[in-house]
């Protein structure tokens, strides 16, 4: 089946399968979202716990996620790997420190051996939020703006700049795709909660707070999208795989990808409408909307940085060095074995709905957090 494909054709498979995971990861850092919103919405103790406990049903989720997604990036395209992980290690490593910190948060915080209090751990989860958000958005956005590397003929990669991938944070574009990300995930967490809790007063402040947080995440958005459809972009000639720079490159690929251009304005319908449906309907289910509508999204995205000749990761110090979906990836042999593997993915699909709606059929409420439920409590 597999080994009839040309090494072209499962390196775009491989792509597709990469972008759904790094989709399906932004969708579900509602979880971080919901995180940095704890003391925004939760103002007494109670309040805080029946926050965080609906946020700790799905946490997990999204862990898991960020490491398939790393995983299935190393496997298919281990040049990218080595080089973004290994040059830009400092973002990487306080993106890895930052997902720590949140682990230990959810599994200590009411533990009575709890010696630094409840408040720290909260702290945690908050910057966890932060940083996980602004950061992974900010190395999504390198694809499409570049990074400072090169690579000699043995594939070693030299980065160019001591900050080792901190200076893509001061890159205004890479933050505005930061920033949205941040407030998108901000947006989902809200709709989730609207989803997920039973009480009053948190459901009140929640859609007091959506309507401020959509705003912020319409104004980055659109700076984001208008800038990349404007910037040029890294463009490789499919004959003697020489990189150029070419104007308007990303809205290029928008144009010629017409299924990829489909998906990217229906992804923004379903963003948009799910948060118009909370907002004018009183409904708690916008969030079966705008996540889908994430996931649309941002694969329209990772398609536009590596489908139709691009360079998925550019080198700003040595354009031949930029990294592309044909010189990045493993051998077809390689592509092969793990494209049985990824058989598997529907099962992983279906395990992981059935486990959301067993564990999401009841709404959390002051019984359950009060211990009158017989259940765990973050």
């Amino acid at each position: 089946m597999f080994e009839n494909l040309s090494h072209l054709a499962l390196q775009q498979y491989w792509w597709v399968i990469i972008s759904l995971l790094g989709a399906t990861l932004i969708f579900l850092m509602f979880v971080q979202g919901g995180q940095t919103l704890i003391y925004r919405i939760g103002k007494t103790d109670i309040e805080r716990t029946i926050i965080i406990n609906t946020l700790g049903r799905k946490w997990e989720f999204t862990f898991t996620t960020l490491v398939t997604f790393g995983g299935a990036f190393f496997a298919s395209f281990p040049l990218f790997y080595a080089t973004s992980f290994g040059g830009a290690y400092w973002v990487w490593m306080i993106i890895l420190f930052a997902f720590v910190i949140q682990a230990v948060s959810y599994e200590f915080r009411s533990k009575a051996s709890n010696f630094l209090g409840k408040k720290t751990y909260e702290a945690f989860l908050f910057i966890n939020g932060l940083v996980g958000t602004v950061l992974i958005g900010i190395a999504v956005a390198t694809f499409f703006s570049g990074s400072q590397f090169s690579l000699n003929d043995m594939n070693n990669v030299l980065w160019e700049v001591s900050s080792r991938g901190l200076e893509a944070a001061l890159d205004p574009f890479n933050l505005s795709l930061g920033l949205t990300v941040f407030f998108l995930a901000r947006v989902l967490g809200l709709l989730y909660f609207l989803k997920t809790i039973d009480h009053e007063e948190i459901i009140r402040r929640t859609k007091k707070c959506l309507l401020i947080n959509a705003i912020a995440f319409l104004v980055f958005f659109l700076t984001f999208v208008i800038w990349l459809m404007l910037r040029d972009g890294f463009a490789v000639d499919p004959v003697t795989a020489q990189l150029t720079m070419e104007a308007y490159k990303y809205f290029h690929n928008l144009i010629q990808m017409p299924v990829v251009l489909l998906m990217f304005l229906g992804g923004v319908l379903l963003v948009l409408g799910g948060i118009g449906w909370s907002l004018l309907k009183n409904t708690s289910n916008g969030i079966w909307l705008s996540g889908p509508g994430t996931i649309l999204v941002v694969m329209s995205l990772f398609f536009l940085a590596g489908f139709n000749n691009t360079a998925f990761y550019p080198s700003n110090y040595d354009l031949q060095s930029s990294l592309t979906i044909q010189n990045s990836s493993s051998s077809k042999y390689s592509l092969v074995a793990l494209s049985y593997v990824s058989l598997m993915v529907p099962f992983v699909i279906a395990y992981i709905v059935f486990v959301w709606r067993a564990i999401s059929k009841k709404k959390i409420d002051e019984d359950e957090v009060l211990g009158k439920d017989d259940t765990h409590i973050y």
